[in-house]
């Protein structure tokens, strides 16, 4: 996530359009302190509000737990399981090594 400052979106706006037209999020801040956060306008946004949007990204950036994006979306571990699955997003995301040893362990 991109962090602007009150001043960085009066020199940087075109920055700040081109990073929600990515899809990403974007923290704006005041002397440091979070002021504000950006939210790309998207379908999903539209059908499910901002706070599962947000939850979904900050599941999918590494940001944020399952357990805490669950409720940030105001679903159950289940329910956002689901909605993230059904978005192509992995619930489950090992390190090849990690799995290598996981797998080794549970063979063992």
């Amino acid at each position: 996530m991109q962090t602007f400052s009150i001043r960085d979106l009066r020199e940087h706006t075109g920055e700040l359009s081109r990073t929600a037209e990515q899809g990403q999020l974007a923290l704006v801040t005041r002397h440091g302190q979070p002021l504000f956060v950006s939210v790309p306008f998207s379908e999903n946004l539209l059908a499910f509000g901002v706070h599962v949007a947000l939850a979904t990204h900050l599941f999918q950036s590494g940001s944020m737990s399952l357990g805490k994006a669950s409720k940030l979306a105001r679903m159950s571990i289940a329910e956002f399981t689901e909605y993230v699955s059904r978005l192509g997003i992995p619930v489950v995301n090992y390190d090849p090594a990690e799995l290598d040893q996981e797998l080794a362990y549970l063979n063992s």
